[in-house]
């Protein structure tokens, strides 16, 4: 019976960290991919290779998003301590909801939206999408780290 109670808690505390990757994961890719076709409509596509500066606004959208989730899950979830290395992998576990849901408004921009562009550029984009979130999630871990963890 005990067994069976620590194995719901500990089942219903994976979920409740979940919940915050999750959420914070779905509104920085609805962000971006209403960025994307937001870009689309005030003309900005992917006609030739070159990169708008008025493109540079997006990376805003995971740097902030991840800023925002990260401190709610230190203060909210954990009591206000977090180790980098907690900070670190959540901000990843957020960045790859995020992500995924950013590839699938990609695709339908790609497939439907802006037929015959070069996908050579949108996935040059994507490329760079992924170090900017590799970049934000190094940063953020930094800001937000609580514990010091002593190696000897």
């Amino acid at each position: 019976m005990f067994k069976h109670i620590v194995s719901i808690f500990n089942l219903t505390l994976i979920v409740t960290k979940m919940k915050n990757a999750l959420l914070s994961g779905l509104i920085i890719g609805i962000f971006s991919g209403l960025w994307l076709f937001i870009m689309y409509q005030l003309g900005y596509g992917l006609q030739d290779s070159k990169v708008s500066p008025f493109e540079y606004i997006s990376i805003l959208i995971p740097i902030i998003g991840l800023l925002i989730a990260i401190k709610d899950y230190r203060d909210n979830y954990l009591g206000g301590n977090m180790g980098f290395l907690e900070a670190l992998v959540q901000s990843f576990k957020i960045l790859l909801f995020g992500g995924i849901l950013s590839i699938f408004a990609g695709i339908v921009y790609i497939n439907y939206v802006a037929e015959g562009n070069n996908l050579q550029d949108f996935s040059g984009r994507m490329f760079g999408a992924l170090l900017v979130g590799l970049l934000s999630a190094l940063g953020v871990a930094l800001i937000y780290t609580t514990k010091s963890n002593k190696v000897d």
